[in-house]
């Protein structure tokens, strides 16, 4: 599995789209909306460009990632003519994410985009910055910018994607289980580990070059509350059910069991102690602020929600297309697509089970990062 080829959220807007099916990411990028409000605002007043470039790295495609871009703009729209004096006349927006993206389906909402944000500022009776989008493919843990080139970076439900399958996580060794489950042996956590804290600080050193002084970062990633590796919350939960899905095909001969003995996520969970420690080895950047939130894990939208129609149902076939979503590249790319349809229905079963059980239910653990650029 080459994650740089293989891995991208499920494209278009059917069903199974990830445009479709990315409530919960929705909900990271709302949390953190006051601290990239500060942080546009902090640049514009710091830093003063003519032209501000900002870029937003694993932008994936659909609602989401043009809400991001709508921040930013209705913020210095709004603040023109108040706080910031010396407003930058013009806004260059980079949307990052690896090749496999869809990013035609982003360009083919801009239009919609612009007219909608021309009307929102209408209303205010303001006039937004004039503002330019380009899509950047590549992979945020090597160089993509030149030197001294970027104002504001911002990422949203990323940076926890490794690079890579942990280093020697080799044949079955985490036996039975697809990540950080209740059965991996500690040595498995410790690659986890090694492999996130290798991945971050070359993020952290590719942006250094690329960002200039005294410029911000928002980072936001889901994360864990406490040092318990074993333990990220709502997170640890789904990958939990969809090992439990994929055993139970191993047990019906549906898949081989080395096929599953062989298959990890590339995917780590790290704690707000853990970023700031390698935030700080780094030495190039400031931490300004740091947040832990819980975000509501339900996968359905608060209408679905609030009608509440067999609303255990729903929530588990809403769940299971929201892991679908993300999931499916690399699903397929490993056990091939035969397996998708069954999979995903015997995860929305478990699901169901465990939200009906006593078990008490966590959210999605959320930690979002400001940090700015030394001088």
């Amino acid at each position: 599995m080459k994650i740089e080829r293989d891995f991208h959220m499920m494209k278009g807007d059917d069903e199974f789209s990830y445009a479709e099916n990315s409530r919960i990411q929705k909900r990271a990028v709302l949390a953190a909306k006051p601290i990239v409000e500060k942080a546009v605002r902090e640049v514009c007043i710091d830093l003063h460009p003519q032209l501000m470039v900002i870029a937003d790295l694993g932008c994936s495609f659909g609602a989401n990632t043009l809400l991001f871009v709508s921040e930013a703009i209705t913020t210095i729209c709004e603040d023109h003519n108040n706080t910031i004096k010396e407003s930058p006349m013009e806004i260059q927006f980079f949307l990052n994410d690896l090749p496999g993206n869809d990013f035609n389906h982003i360009f083919q909402s801009l239009e919609q985009f612009e007219q909608s944000t021309t009307h929102d500022c209408a209303c205010k009776g303001l006039q937004p910055p004039a503002h330019f989008v380009a899509g950047l493919p590549g992979s945020f843990y090597s160089r993509l910018f030149p030197s001294n080139s970027v104002h504001l970076f911002h990422s949203s439900m990323s940076v926890m994607w490794l690079s890579q399958v942990p280093e020697h996580l080799d044949g079955s060794i985490n036996e039975g289980n697809i990540h950080i489950g209740a059965t991996t042996p500690p040595s498995v956590a410790k690659l986890y580990q090694n492999q996130f804290e290798k991945d971050f600080s070359q993020f952290l050193q590719m942006r250094c070059m690329e960002i200039v002084p005294g410029g911000r970062m928002v980072l936001t990633v889901a994360g864990r509350k406490n040092k318990d590796v074993f333990h990220a919350g709502g997170t640890t939960t789904l990958f939990e059910l969809l090992s439990q899905g994929l055993r139970t095909l191993v047990a019906e001969g549906r898949v081989a069991k080395e096929k599953l003995d062989s298959f990890n996520i590339p995917f780590y969970c790290p704690s707000a102690d853990e970023l700031k420690q390698l935030v700080q080895q780094c030495e190039l950047l400031d931490i300004s602020d740091i947040q832990l939130l819980e975000i509501d894990g339900n996968a359905m939208d608060d209408s679905e929600q609030a009608e509440g129609i067999s609303a255990t149902h729903t929530a588990g076939e809403s769940m299971s297309a929201s892991l679908r979503a993300a999931m499916e590249s690399l699903i397929a790319s490993h056990f091939g697509e035969g397996i998708l349809e069954d999979l995903f229905t015997v995860f929305a079963r478990n699901f169901t089970s465990y939200i009906e059980s006593d078990v008490e239910k966590s959210g999605v653990t959320v930690i979002t990062l400001y940090l700015q650029a030394k001088h």
